[in-house]
């Protein structure tokens, strides 16, 4: 899977990680997220992981901040990006199977490794159930192009 990937100030250590751990899965990483801990403003991160998302040159996102979010509200103002804030392993794999979330967003600074890297693992190993969530989803879509 090709995984772009985001992050502000507060989420560029975290980031580091998670793209080490990405890349041990198998996945492809695009790195569109801030290099240093230096004070930067999350919204162009948001934008430029969901328009990589929207325009298909990725399969899923992820954002990091210092909550999460920042990242989800910017990131979900992109046609076609369905993102969410997740903080454990119930909302990430939810947000996949009910909503089918194309972004995840954390937070860098309320959780802890672990549960970030089981919470990526989730997210990225559940499938979309359909059903009655895909004419929830479809409404979702209705809403964008109003």
């Amino acid at each position: 899977m090709k995984v772009a990937i985001g992050n502000d100030h507060r989420g560029s250590a975290v980031k580091r990680r998670v793209v080490e751990l990405l890349q041990r899965l198998g996945h492809e990483v695009v790195d569109c997220g801030a290099a240093t801990d230096e004070s930067v403003d999350y919204p162009d991160y948001a934008l430029a992981v969901a328009q990589v998302v929207s325009n298909r040159e990725a399969d899923r996102g992820i954002l990091i901040c210092g909550t999460g979010i920042g990242m989800s509200i910017a990131a979900n103002k992109v046609r076609g990006v369905r993102a969410a804030a997740c903080h454990d392993d119930i909302t990430a794999e939810l947000s996949r199977r009910h909503n089918d979330a194309n972004v995840l967003c954390f937070s860098a600074d309320l959780l802890g490794e672990r549960l970030i890297d089981r919470m990526i693992d989730i997210w990225l190993r559940t499938d979309f159930e359909g059903g009655r969530h895909a004419r929830r989803v479809d409404k979702i879509r209705q809403i964008e192009g109003a």
